[in-house]
């Protein structure tokens, strides 16, 4: 994990245990995520990861850029698939900080070929800070 004031970066590979064990604590076992002889047969080609386990990793690093915040907003859009055993770079980077807040742009990017597969922003509120 690289870490510096105003960016956090982690680099990993998400696998289909990775995608197992979500779908298992958080319901969503559809088969495109845990089924890979199904999502074979489907226009991807493999399984596909959670969009909300892609978030949990972004909010991870947000935390680490923020440390004690709590997220007030957050958007995130998905243009392409995050795929297992893809090695992924996960960033947050802040955007704007007035004291109170940051706001931070968040991105999930293949390594091999830079597609980003999951892009937004999110707003910290500072800890100590009142809503």
């Amino acid at each position: 994990m690289t870490i510096r004031r105003d960016t956090v970066v982690v680099e990993l590979e998400l696998t289909q245990a990775d995608f197992d064990a979500f779908a298992s604590l958080s319901g969503d076992d559809n088969p495109i995520h845990v089924d890979p002889v199904f999502s074979a047969k489907t226009r991807f080609g493999r399984t596909v990861s959670h969009g909300m386990l892609l978030s949990t990793v972004l909010r991870g690093l947000l935390d680490e850029l923020v440390p004690g915040s709590t997220q007030v907003s957050q958007t995130l859009m998905f243009p392409a698939p995050t795929f297992t055993d893809e090695p992924m770079r996960f960033a947050a980077l802040v955007k704007s900080d007035d004291g109170r807040q940051v706001v931070a742009e968040i991105s999930c990017e293949r390594i091999e070929d830079g597609t980003i597969t999951c892009a937004g922003e999110a707003t910290m509120r500072k800890a100590g800070q009142q809503a």
